[in-house]
């Protein structure tokens, strides 16, 4: 690991002072116990939909959308025997005693939450919703006594369209991490979860939704080689200031601003925090009395921005109450962040272009999606690592259920069973005691 000199304090959504004096490195995804449990888990944990399940199998619709086969329908008490299927499930998912694994009845037996132990995944994480998958089937097998005749009804119900669709389209059993063929490329799959997941996991909290957005976001580039050798103060450092509300920036430039505040605030009250603390400073001041600025520190000066990004769309979209702006609202703190001082925009341009293609494909002319259905992997989003996507995140935990792909329509089964994780639900909190832990 680099050598890596900065600290920072760390503060909560609130303002409240977590952890003084933090070392970078004690943040840093790959030594951050906190990071390093909530990034294990994200490969380990599936959310199983008994309810669902009993539903299909009780009109015998298997796989996808409209696959029906009338007159083959089970009808079975899935939710009334979920103690028994979880408790089978946990005994076949379980490599040794006392390991990882649990399997946890939510809702009342209509959720069963399944950790996989670390042991299972030998390379490919998709063994945490394989196992979980062929677990559960056998559970209901053995415990309906179903016949050989009927178990394929059991298995199609369970398993969805695998394998003629190696995306499991119909699968009962969900995990954070999409399967590996949906990918874009080496080290893409922290970064191919959906936005409206993590808002429904943060019972759609803005800051802390952010946070957990960046967490994984930031690991990923870790795993992508983005974050080697100089390039990692970078990333620790957008990290700090961006996800972790280091000094407490973030929340000062959201307070100040949110209740008459305008985009354009939040860019003039960013650019003076970084001349005041001598970030940006005086290069040249043109005729027309325009001040070019300059900087000793590129880095911290992309983290200000990063902050500055995220303040402004919080502030922008809480406005609005729709998570509908962030794409613009990305575009314009950026665009006038750079005519206001002459530096670079968040990650150095990148965040600016994919704004504008990310715009077009989320309410223009395609019009295929909305913001929360947007994730680090997507053709559009991908480019900008690591700020981008916790902004698109506040937004969806900010809006007040505007769009048609909101969290609560396509992500309730993951607020349900990964919100009773407290590494899930309360982040912020979660790094700063990670990082207590090594100091």
């Amino acid at each position: 690991m680099a050598k890596i000199e900065d600290k920072v304090d760390l503060y909560d959504d609130r303002g409240n002072k977590l952890l003084g004096d933090v070392p970078l490195t004690a943040i840093s995804p790959v030594r951050n116990p906190a990071i390093r449990k909530i990034t294990g888990m994200v490969s380990r944990l599936a959310a199983v939909d008994l309810a669902g399940l009993e539903k299909k199998l009780s009109a015998g619709a298997i796989a996808g959308k409209q696959m029906v086969i009338r007159g083959k329908k089970l009808d079975v008490d899935i939710v009334g025997n979920s103690e028994s299927i979880a408790s089978q499930v946990k005994e076949m998912i379980q490599v040794e005693e006392g390991d990882e694994t649990r399997a946890e009845i939510i809702g009342g037996g209509k959720r069963l939450l399944v950790e996989v132990p670390r042991a299972r995944i030998l390379a490919d994480y998709s063994a945490a919703k394989t196992n979980v998958c062929a677990a559960v089937t056998q559970a209901l097998i053995d415990t309906f006594d179903i016949s050989m005749w009927d178990a394929y009804i059991v298995k199609s119900a369970v398993w969805g369209m695998y394998p003629q669709d190696p995306a499991m389209t119909g699968c009962v059993v969900a995990t954070l991490v999409d399967v590996p063929i949906s990918n874009e490329g080496p080290g893409f799959a922290l970064r191919n979860i959906p936005v409206n997941h993590l808002a429904a996991t943060v019972r759609k909290r803005a800051m802390p939704g952010a946070c957990l957005s960046m967490i994984l976001e930031e690991a990923a580039c870790y795993e992508m080689g983005d974050a080697v050798g100089p390039f990692e103060r970078g990333h620790l450092l957008d990290f700090a200031y961006e996800g972790l509300n280091a000094n407490n920036m973030l929340y000062t430039l959201v307070k100040e601003n949110g209740q008459d505040g305008t985009l354009a605030n939040v860019v003039y009250d960013l650019a003076e925090k970084a001349k005041a603390d001598g970030v940006a400073k005086p290069k040249v001041k043109l005729e027309s009395g325009y001040t070019v600025y300059s900087t000793d520190d590129l880095q911290l000066w992309n983290a200000y921005a990063a902050a500055g990004m995220l303040a402004a769309v919080m502030v922008n979209c809480a406005a609005m109450r729709a998570g509908q702006p962030v794409p613009s609202s990305i575009m314009y703190f950026n665009e006038m962040l750079e005519q206001e001082t002459g530096l670079p925009g968040v990650d150095y341009g990148k965040a600016q272009g994919s704004s504008v293609s990310s715009s077009f494909f989320s309410h223009s002319i395609y019009g295929g999606g909305g913001p929360g259905v947007f994730h680090g992997n997507h053709i559009v989003t991908r480019h900008a690592k690591g700020q981008f996507i916790p902004c698109f995140c506040a937004a969806m935990c900010i809006d007040a259920d505007t769009q048609y792909f909101a969290p609560s329509r396509t992500s309730g089964l993951y607020g349900e069973v990964l919100g009773t994780i407290p590494e899930f639900a309360e982040p912020m909190k979660a790094v700063a005691e990670g990082a207590k832990e090594i100091m």
